[in-house]
């Protein structure tokens, strides 16, 4: 394939959703409390239908499988990365991921780990996030999780718009009310939840807890991820370097900001890109494709060299080496 992998997004309702996917995006929604786009999805639990070109129709899932030279002929089972938008219209449970060799032993078949990280896109004034914990030891941790010692355990962080987060698997987190982030991370739908406010869905009913497995899981004590964030001017972009390997070994993260044109050559098997904000096109094989606001796609391996044009704003990733 020549040209780039369109993708039709898949939406999720969620307790603490809204309406801004709508609003900021002009994304059609389902009815209800829509709290995550799947933008670029091979998961079981929400495939993205592929829009365009000799794969139309087919899901994203399927693609990997069956035609792995638009993917560089890779040799894991499952498409390694999901990319997602979050709307916390409300906060999100307090919660950690697993690691791969927890979720291979204590998940369904093929479960990934869940290593993730967010950019953030919006942020009412005054908004944190929970990130990270205050226990010293592993017993410290138990003790304060089952005495519902919120207030002493959960670490605070202030986040506005434009601010880069990296959540490694084992780290206590919550995107809180008034957030909205694009998030990239490992292809995994695995959450433990610590603690949910005691709130109740429309039936009255709390959601799960996994205490156990969060206690087991999450990393003590608490070290943030020294990331090196870089900025460099390309053509005419500017290209921030989010993170890379070895801080990752899952992903590359980059945002591109964009007035005029910006040539680039591959340097993975394949690319993701999310437009955030603006409109312009991708030149690739001779052939333009317009961009705007709201647009998820893939750069196959087949594509070696494409140029961007126009006033865009976009985050781009690419997976991380295989083993």
């Amino acid at each position: 394939m020549t040209e780039p992998i369109f993708l039709e997004p898949v939406f999720h309702e969620k307790i603490w959703g809204g309406r801004k996917l709508a609003t900021d995006f002009g994304y059609h929604l389902p009815d209800g409390k829509i709290g995550e786009l799947w933008a670029i999805s091979a998961h079981p639990n929400g495939p993205d239908v592929i829009a365009n070109g000799p794969l139309t129709g087919t899901t994203l899932d399927v693609a990997w499988r069956d035609h792995q030279e638009y993917f560089g002929h890779q040799k894991s089972k499952v498409f390694p990365l999901l990319t997602k938008i979050l709307d916390a219209n409300d906060s999100l449970s307090v919660q950690v991921h697993p690691d791969d060799a927890y979720a291979a032993a204590h998940e369904r078949p093929g479960e990934l780990g869940k290593t993730e990280c967010w950019y953030v896109l919006s942020a009412d004034p005054g908004s944190y996030l929970i990130y990270g914990h205050h226990a010293k030891t592993r017993a410290e941790l138990a003790e304060m999780i089952h005495a519902g010692d919120w207030e002493h355990l959960l670490r605070k962080v202030p986040v506005k718009a434009g601010d880069f987060v990296y959540v490694p698997s084992g780290t206590i987190h919550a995107l809180n009310k008034g957030i909205m982030v694009l998030e990239t991370q490992q292809s995994s739908d695995t959450t433990y939840r610590l603690y949910d406010y005691d709130r109740t869905d429309a039936a009255g009913n709390k959601r799960e807890l996994h205490l156990q497995q969060s206690i087991d899981m999450t990393n003590v004590p608490s070290v943030d991820p020294q990331l090196n964030i870089t900025t460099q001017t390309v053509d005419d972009a500017i290209i921030t370097t989010f993170v890379t390997a070895p801080v990752s070994k899952f992903f590359s993260v980059y945002k591109i900001e964009l007035n005029g044109t910006l040539t680039q050559h591959a340097d993975a098997p394949y690319t993701l890109v999310s437009v955030l904000e603006g409109a312009g096109s991708i030149t690739a094989d001779g052939q333009q494709f317009p961009l705007k606001k709201g647009v998820h796609f893939i750069i196959p391996n087949q594509i070696k060299d494409w140029q961007f044009e126009g006033q865009m704003m976009m985050i781009t990733s690419t997976p991380g080496q295989e083993d």
